[in-house]
């Protein structure tokens, strides 16, 4: 791979989206956008990123945000334990380095959220610390380069191709990294299908040499998903629903739903249940709904509760409420895009 390091540079150069967080090296940006691309596409990334920094332009804003604030501006993007460590670890940078980003591997991969791939993009990157990041993007990559059949899945590979990369002769390992993560997500695309025409690797690469990269990487097989099945109630009273706050603990802990039962209830046990929160007018069946996790499956059945009385009127809340202030998972979101046809 030495001999190809400098077409991987230059395709880079040439190539290269303009991304928000590409405008400067400034490590609070590149660490955004770091926990932000983690399961999230680049395209999709870019949107969220720019309106969280339109809120909070920079670490002292963040350490001091509204946890409910926070995650609001993180929704969509998942995982929200992303976000609530990005809060810690900025209360961290302003507590212990006066507000500096500390500017060495060994002291950013102490802070809460950040592993070894973060450690070294944002070293690397801001700081132009020898180190090199490995993810799925680049493992791939390397696993066609080499023909290597290396299962990607066990911590040994990671790291055979860490030090391997880790070895070359880079002199910028921030602008190699950046390109060959650029070369994973944009030409040596996963399923089978990469570019390999527009690949600056091509004429080293083995698997393209041996017609079979499609073979890689290879990597254990995805386990089953737990399914969990629920009904989801959708109250309407007075052009309102009810939105509530998650547990303390579990998944989507601390985040806002519509109120639900982890069982699938006939129509006639739905108007039982809607019944606790007042007289009910009438119960209609609206969508199914599955949303899938990394280790779970939630199968999803949604009813509309019209509702001519209500017990607790402040357990309600208006869309326009609902859309600024509360941050609702996407495992949510149909239910209230359904509401909102309702409603029109």
């Amino acid at each position: 791979m030495n001999d190809v390091v400098n077409e991987l540079l230059n395709w880079y150069q040439e190539n290269k989206r303009d991304l928000p967080w590409r405008k400067d090296r400034d490590p609070y940006h590149v660490w955004i956008s770091e926990i932000m691309l983690q399961q999230t596409r680049v395209e999709a990334v870019i949107s969220y990123y720019e309106r969280f920094m339109k809120d909070l332009p920079d670490i002292s804003s963040l350490a001091k945000v509204d946890e409910d604030r926070l995650l609001k501006l993180w929704e969509g993007l998942g995982y929200y334990n992303r976000a609530r460590n990005l809060k810690k670890a900025a209360c961290i940078i302003m507590n212990e380095y006066n507000g500096m980003f500390p500017n060495t591997y060994s002291l950013i991969i102490q802070l809460p959220g950040i592993g070894e791939y973060t450690a070294s993009a944002i070293s690397s990157i801001c700081f132009h610390e020898k180190e090199v990041t490995v993810d799925g993007n680049v493992m791939r990559v390397f696993t066609r380069f080499y023909n290597d059949e290396s299962n990607i899945s066990k911590l040994s590979t990671k790291r055979m191709i860490h030090d391997h990369l880790q070895s070359l002769a880079i002199t910028d390992f921030g602008m190699f990294n950046e390109a060959l993560m650029e070369l994973g997500e944009r030409v040596c695309l996963p399923n089978g299908m990469p570019k390999c025409g527009s690949c600056p690797l091509q004429r080293r690469c083995r698997a393209l040499q041996k017609e079979n990269y499609f073979l890689f990487p290879v990597k254990d097989e995805k386990k089953e998903k737990e399914e969990v099945e629920m009904t989801i109630f959708i109250f309407i009273w007075d052009k309102k629903t009810i939105i509530q706050k998650r547990k303390n603990s579990g998944i989507l802990h601390n985040l806002y739903e519509f109120p639900n039962i982890d069982r699938i209830l006939s129509e006639v046990e739905v108007f039982q249940y809607g019944s606790c929160f007042g007289k009910v007018d009438k119960v209609c069946k609206s969508i199914s709904y599955t949303h899938i996790f990394t280790h779970k499956k939630w199968k999803m059945q949604s009813y509309f509760l019209f509702m001519k009385e209500v017990n607790c009127p402040n357990m309600f809340y208006t869309i326009s409420s609902i859309e600024s202030q509360f941050a609702l998972p996407t495992a949510f979101s149909p239910f209230l895009y359904q509401l909102k046809e309702e409603l029109k």
